[in-house]
């Protein structure tokens, strides 16, 4: 079995009125991943991922390039070891 990874991922560039928030949701579920992501202030998005290492890697390259219209100029990812371990994938406002 492999590892589980936790991270905080935010994603700058234009990312919001896309369907990003939507589209992380979607792409995460069919992953198995756990965890939620928003928008931010700012204009970035902001995810926490929780799953195995390969699909928490295999999804940090989809958020590198996100859905169609959106154009990700830069992502940033942070391990996250507060020991949370959401269940299920939510978008919160």
């Amino acid at each position: 079995m492999s590892d589980v990874r936790t991270v905080r991922v935010r994603v700058a560039g234009h990312v919001q009125g896309v369907g990003f928030r939507w589209w992380t949701q979607q792409e995460a579920r069919k992953l198995g991943i756990t965890g939620w992501v928003r928008n931010e202030d700012d204009g970035s998005v902001q995810a926490l991922l929780h799953g195995s290492e390969d699909a928490v890697g295999r999804m940090l390259e989809r958020l590198r390039h996100g859905p169609p219209g959106a154009r990700v100029e830069h992502v940033e990812v942070e391990e996250d070891d507060n020991g949370d371990t959401p269940s299920g994938f939510e978008i919160l406002r």
